[in-house]
């Protein structure tokens, strides 16, 4: 904030000195200039300038984008007369040499008294609209950058919501997976509870960043779906391939869960066979994850299958990754394939 304050001023001062010094290199070493660089060039700079900094700091702030029009144009209309009168009565009192030289000059060649007094008009009123410019500018930058944080705000705010809207309902099904193996087999449920805990370490402490190790979201996955097998029987068939090699990509965490969820909730039978395939690769820096599994809709009265975790998913990828993803699903003869491709750069 310092140092563009510094950088302001500096060209403010600059883009004068050069305005006072120009008219004067230009008439170097020509005869008596130096008063007429004073009275035409330097004194109309001098009122020019007033009424910049006036309108920049006072009046564009004050009625102009109040929308205040009038006072505006009748306060700037008499200011630019008085400074045209003041200009005359400062040159007939102090620049009587100038003076006669310029009516005598007039006689010969000189432009209408009216033209040159439209000449000084349109002079001024240029710092005026520059004025108005560079400040109407500045307040659109600035409306722009508000609105780019406004918005930033508005995306951490609604991607920290779904960040923990994601958590109870991952907690809650595994834990409801969890009940299930209770009665039948009380081992596994103590080394589910013990699996569940590690992944709710993770979801809780290690995705609190933007972004996260793709490595690191591959053991989780794992972890998950080891946790859900236990539950399934040997009627299901639970395949997974993810890559081994370091990739170095980075990526939010947690997207991919709610599809595997989903493949286990929809995709898994208690009395007919059924497989979930789920194959991830990894091109540069794009990511292909599918998942395939057998069909089996719930019934509408089972609340487990709500839904929450793909309509999650879909507003999260739209809100991190715009334009960057696409994610298509499709049911044909009893299975359900769904795909997911990302850019992550």
């Amino acid at each position: 904030m310092y140092k563009n304050k510094t950088i302001t001023v500096v060209s403010h001062v600059l883009v004068w000195l050069t305005l006072v010094c120009l008219p004067y290199l230009l008439s170097y070493g020509q005869d008596q200039e130096i008063n007429r660089v004073i009275a035409h060039f330097w004194i109309p700079l001098f009122f020019s300038a007033i009424i910049f900094y006036f309108n920049y700091f006072v009046l564009v702030d004050r009625f102009l984008f109040p929308k205040k029009t009038m006072p505006f144009i009748l306060i700037n209309g008499t200011l630019i007369i008085f400074f045209l009168f003041l200009k005359e009565y400062i040159e007939d009192n102090f620049f009587q040499d100038l003076i006669k030289k310029r009516l005598e000059n007039t006689e010969r060649t000189g432009p209408p008294f009216k033209m040159a007094i439209y000449i000084q008009l349109l002079s001024y009123l240029a710092p005026l609209f520059f004025s108005v410019a560079l400040k109407s500018t500045k307040r659109w930058v600035k409306t722009e950058a508000e609105g780019k944080e406004a918005a930033n705000f508005k995306l951490k705010s609604e991607l920290q919501h779904l960040h923990y809207q994601l958590q109870p309902h991952f907690f809650f099904n595994s834990l409801n997976n969890i009940y299930s193996l209770v009665d039948i087999s009380p081992d596994q449920a103590k080394s589910s509870i013990h699996s569940l805990s590690k992944l709710m370490r993770y979801m809780l402490y290690e995705t609190n960043l933007e972004v996260v190790p793709l490595t690191k979201e591959i053991d989780f996955l794992k972890k998950y779906i080891d946790l859900m097998k236990l539950r399934v029987s040997d009627k299901t068939s639970v395949s997974y391939s993810f890559p081994i090699k370091e990739t170095g990509i980075q990526i939010a965490p947690l997207l991919f869960i709610s599809l595997i969820e989903n493949a286990f909730k929809h995709g898994v039978s208690a009395t007919k066979p059924s497989s979930i395939a789920i194959n991830m690769t990894c091109d540069d820096n794009t990511v292909l994850f599918s998942v395939e599994n057998n069909n089996f809709p719930k019934k509408t009265d089972d609340k487990s299958g709500s839904g929450i975790g793909l309509q999650n998913l879909e507003k999260r990828l739209q809100l991190l990754y715009p334009d960057k993803f696409s994610f298509k699903t499709i049911l044909k003869d009893d299975r359900f394939l769904v795909t997911l491709k990302m850019e992550t750069n």
